[in-house]
């Protein structure tokens, strides 16, 4: 997006979104403060991700969602002062996913519908099943938590077992469906703008 609109906005600290201008924000979405999207991501209708919480040095960290991330409807992103937040490089975060900083999430992964993650570090291809609440943990690379699970401790880690080849291949196609969206919207909405611009001159 080349410039600013109401709903993607600075923090009350002054710190400004940075959004690769070939990632798709959908009007609906909240993208606010020190949150830097790089290239080709698609953040779904009714996302929040808000980075507004000062640390104890007075600065706002960094919410950053790396190249290919797919963040679905109704997401939300925050974190607590002075704590970053990074989604790693073609992760998917699917429909009302709840992901709450200090969040460092590695790349490849699948966050399923509804899941939550609070204070925990994901390596990369790892999937989180529907419901799941994730808190306070590390999660090692290619690792598949259960529906429903409850994972806040060494105890609950013991027994996960590696994402099958099966689940890798729905991870891939995810992602592939959300990128030909997000070139789909895009030339969309440059078709609308060319078509204003036209009536404008006209």
């Amino acid at each position: 997006m080349p410039t600013l609109s109401s709903n993607i906005r600075p923090n009350l600290a002054g710190d400004h979104p940075v959004v690769h201008p070939s990632s798709l924000i959908d009007p609906s979405a909240q993208i606010i403060g020190n949150v830097r999207i790089a290239a080709n991501a698609f953040i779904g209708p009714l996302t929040v991700i808000r980075a507004d919480e000062l640390g104890t040095n007075g600065r706002v960290e960094p919410i950053v969602i790396e190249e290919g991330v797919n963040i679905q409807d109704g997401v939300i992103i925050h974190s607590h002062g002075g704590k970053s937040v990074t989604i790693g490089r073609r992760t998917s975060v699917a429909h009302g996913v709840a992901i709450h900083g200090p969040c460092t999430i590695g790349a490849d992964c699948f966050l399923s519908m509804r899941s939550m993650i609070y204070r925990a570090t994901i390596e990369d291809s790892v999937w989180i099943g529907m419901g799941a609440i994730i808190m306070q943990v590390t999660l090692q690379s290619h690792v598949k938590v259960p529906e429903g699970a409850i994972i806040r401790g060494l105890s609950d880690l013991m027994g996960l077992r590696h994402v099958s080849h099966k689940e890798q291949t729905y991870m891939d196609e995810v992602h592939q469906a959300s990128s030909r969206l997000r070139k789909d919207y895009l030339e969309l909405m440059e078709k609308a703008q060319s078509l204003r611009d036209k009536a404008r001159t006209q």
